[in-house]
């Protein structure tokens, strides 16, 4: 079985896969070939068995899927709720299997933030705080993809002092990758205000950059001013003791999940823009930097 990119994460775990492949033993070749191909995945060879024929065809389809891509995993369970259809609405009689393995399989989707429905459809989802191809252009992402590994466990685990922690180091840590990307300089002793700064700054998107188009409108500055402040915010929330990396001298209280997507979604707003700013072929610090 194919393994994930690196420091990319399965947007569906191996063993839910492994649950769905193994209902497909009363479903024929023919309509197991059909279901992927509906959904435009080639036709698939066989791989080593893992069961009987049926499950095996199944599993080579499975292998041809990037479980790391959103499209893909899209397409993929569309194929999941044809294949499940049978199964919510058994023949009489056929109860013991159902019972058995359709809670199972719940719980194995739940672990990634899906829902299967009592209709056998699939919905939600993990949580994505950075859009994947933002990190594909980055000579070394392995340090934002940490923080986001940590902001998603912290949500999935009700942890909104570790998210709210890992909001502020994504920023920094963005910042960072900017500036090392457009090869200038940075110390570790710089702040996090002076280190937002210096890459809006960096990549033309500072206030004070004099830039031609929408990035130097006064619409897009007043965002990103705002924007600015809401970094901050984020890390004066930290910095509060609401957040991991200082101790704080009394037990957190009032903190609940609101809290946490509330710096999250600071966090990523920020975030996001930087990122597709600096993959921006068109962006204007790019066309200044060209001789």
């Amino acid at each position: 079985m194919p393994l994930p990119p690196a420091g990319r994460r399965e947007l569906i775990n191996v063993r839910a896969r492994a649950a769905i492949r193994d209902l497909m033993s009363d479903t024929v070749l023919r309509d197991i070939d059909q279901m992927w191909q509906d959904e435009l995945f080639p036709v698939a060879e066989d791989p080593a068995p893992v069961g009987g024929q049926r499950a095996t065809r199944f599993q080579g389809y499975l292998d041809q899927v990037d479980w790391t891509d959103q499209s893909h995993v899209a397409r993929a369970i569309r194929v999941f709720e044809v294949a499940l259809k049978p199964w919510f609405n058994p023949p009489d009689g056929f109860t013991w299997g159902f019972e058995v393995a359709i809670p199972r399989l719940r719980r194995l989707l739940e672990r990634d933030g899906y829902k299967l429905t009592d209709d056998g459809t699939i919905t939600g989802g993990p949580v994505a705080v950075v859009a994947d191809q933002l990190l594909s252009n980055l000579t070394d992402p392995a340090v934002i993809q940490d923080h986001l590994n940590r902001i998603v466990h912290a949500i999935e685990h009700d942890d909104p002092a570790l998210a709210i922690g890992s909001a502020k180091e994504l920023v920094e840590s963005t910042a960072k990758v900017v500036l090392h990307e457009v090869g200038q300089a940075f110390s570790n002793k710089d702040d996090l205000p002076e280190l937002v700064r210096r890459s809006q700054v960096a990549l033309a998107v500072h206030p004070s950059n004099a830039t031609v188009g929408p990035d130097g409108s006064d619409a897009v500055k007043k965002i990103l001013g705002a924007t600015v402040v809401v970094t901050s915010g984020v890390a004066e929330l930290r910095n509060a003791g609401f957040g991991t990396g200082h101790g704080p001298g009394a037990a957190r209280s009032g903190l609940g999940p609101r809290h946490a997507r509330l710096a999250v979604n600071a966090a990523r707003l920020w975030c996001e823009f930087m990122l597709d700013t600096l993959a921006d072929k068109s962006a204007p610090w790019k066309q200044q930097r060209e001789p």
